[in-house]
């Protein structure tokens, strides 16, 4: 029977891990189509947004079962637990590319505004904290995990410089208001996915060490 769980839970890991490849993958789409001005693109990841949801009920439910009929405890229990918040938090970052594809396509029936420069950069490194979370859920690796917590503030940081640089664009002349707001919302929104990078990368730490560090310096 441990042998039967143990699989199953190597299974789940598995579906998590595809979940958030298929996040990171619209969160990526979702910068294409702005910088290209790829409005098609744009369109397609939104329609692929039921996947999404589809496979967070999924892992949802299984979790739910594993609770149910194995009736785990401690590390095991712990691992469940944390899966459940964590596939919340991927469905919210896969919104999250939808709303950055929703804005694309209204910037691109406008001329461009400005090259964009700062955004990408927010979305790599948003991208790569999701993937480094994850990768510290399976390996239960505390470490990665803090490091994750820690690059947090890259993102913030380069999200106020993107919005003093809107502000500028907005008083110098009132034309651009509406394109710079709608790309103040898109770095908006890639500080938010990094921010649920982050409460992935605290949720493996409790996981790992039974410590909860929300609202602390990890």
């Amino acid at each position: 029977m441990e042998r039967i769980f143990d699989e199953e839970l190597k299974a789940l890991k598995g579906r998590i891990l595809a979940l958030g490849g298929l996040v990171e993958e619209q969160v990526q789409r979702s910068i294409k189509a702005l910088v290209d001005r790829d409005s098609d693109l744009a369109r397609t990841t939104i329609e692929e947004d039921h996947r999404v949801n589809r496979m967070e009920v999924e892992v949802d439910e299984e979790c739910v079962r594993l609770i149910a009929l194995r009736q785990p405890a401690a590390g095991d229990l712990r691992f469940l637990t944390t899966a459940m918040k964590i596939v919340t938090d991927l469905e919210r970052m896969g919104d999250l590319a939808v709303d950055t594809c929703e804005r694309a396509l209204e910037l691109n029936e406008e001329p461009p505004l400005k090259p964009y420069i700062d955004i990408p950069r927010m979305a790599d490194a948003a991208q790569r904290m999701l993937k480094e979370a994850l990768d510290a859920f399976v390996n239960r690796d505390a470490a990665l995990a803090r490091k994750v917590c820690r690059d947090d503030d890259f993102v913030d940081d380069l999200n106020k410089q993107v919005f003093r640089e809107l502000v500028s664009f907005m008083v110098e002349d009132p034309h651009t208001i509406t394109r710079a707001i709608r790309i103040s919302f898109i770095s908006k929104y890639l500080e938010r996915v990094a921010d649920h990078a982050t409460n992935i990368a605290e949720m493996v730490v409790y996981m790992v060490e039974g410590r909860i560090i929300r609202h602390m310096v990890p």
